[in-house]
C-alpha cells in the first residue's frame, strides 16, 4: 500500500499568501526598526539583522548552530523582540508559541521600536 501525501493547489496557495504575508510583515518590522526591509529577503543575513537589532550585538546569532544553546537564545531573542516594542512576558509566549500571528501583529500594529532592551 501506497501512501500519497500530495496537496491541494488550493492548500500551496494558502500557505504561498501565508510566506509571503510574514515576510512584508518582517519587512516592515525592520524598517521600524530603521533597518532597510529588503534584509529580510536573506537567509542567515536577516537572522544576524534580527540579533543585532533586538539583541545589539549581531554575531550572537552564530548561537544558533550550536544544539540546544539554540533554543535558549531563540527563546531570549523572542523575550528581547517582545520588550524592543514595548510588550511583555505575554507577548513573548505569543511569540514563541504563535509566531506567524505575532510577527503580523508587530508588523502592522502601531508600536514604535524602543531599542535593545
Amino acid at each position: 500500500m501506497e501512501i500519497s501525501y500530495q496537496s491541494s493547489p488550493a492548500t500551496s496557495f494558502i500557505a504561498f499568501i501565508a510566506v509571503v504575508a510574514v515576510l512584508v510583515a518582517v519587512w516592515k518590522i525592520f524598517n521600524k526598526a530603521g533597518e532597510p526591509g529588503w534584509k529580510a529577503l536573506i537567509p542567515f543575513y536577516n537572522l544576524y539583522t534580527e540579533y543585532k537589532i533586538f539583541w545589539g550585538k549581531g554575531w550572537m546569532f552564530l548561537l544558533t548552530l550550536i544544539p540546544v544553546v539554540n533554543v535558549v537564545v531563540g527563546i531570549m531573542l523572542m523575550h528581547k523582540m517582545s520588550k524592543s516594542f514595548g510588550h511583555g512576558v505575554g507577548f513573548t509566549l505569543g511569540l514563541i508559541f504563535l509566531p506567524y500571528v505575532f510577527f503580523l501583529i508587530l508588523g502592522f500594529n502601531g508600536d514604535e521600536y524602543q531599542g535593545p532592551q
